[in-house]
């Protein structure tokens, strides 16, 4: 029977320090793929006030947090969030028919939407 050819030896701790690099090397590619997770997603704004579409009331208040973002609208008005990102605007509604618009950008120049609408009936037309 014919003898395996001669190969070559490895030694256990060149296999050890290999194994070892890549792990470490995998680790970084990972930290930093999820570290990058907030410029790969883009702005994001979350309404967290939960309003009605028919308002008797003049005003409403738009609140919620906005992340990853370095300019904030509403109806093409900057307004501004504070350190966590959470944002409280209020909006004066015309007689009927009124959207509210958010609008984010972030560094990169994407930019995300977010429209609400509202139907304003003062309450004197309202008890008719």
């Amino acid at each position: 029977m014919d003898r395996l050819p001669n190969l070559p030896r490895i030694e256990f701790r060149t296999v050890l320090i290999s194994v070892a690099t890549f792990a470490v090397m995998m680790l970084i590619i990972g930290y930093v793929l999820f570290q990058a997770r907030f410029i790969i997603v883009g702005p994001i704004i979350i309404v967290t006030s939960d309003l009605p579409i028919k308002q008797n009331e003049r005003t409403v208040t738009l609140t919620g947090t906005a992340q990853n973002i370095t300019h904030l609208w509403l109806n093409e008005r900057p307004i501004f969030t504070d350190e966590a990102g959470n944002f409280k605007e209020a909006l004066v509604l015309e007689n009927g028919y009124t959207v509210a618009t958010l609008k984010a950008k972030d560094r990169f120049g994407r930019e995300t939407l977010v429209e609400q609408v509202f139907v304003f009936t003062p309450k004197s037309f309202s008890k008719q």
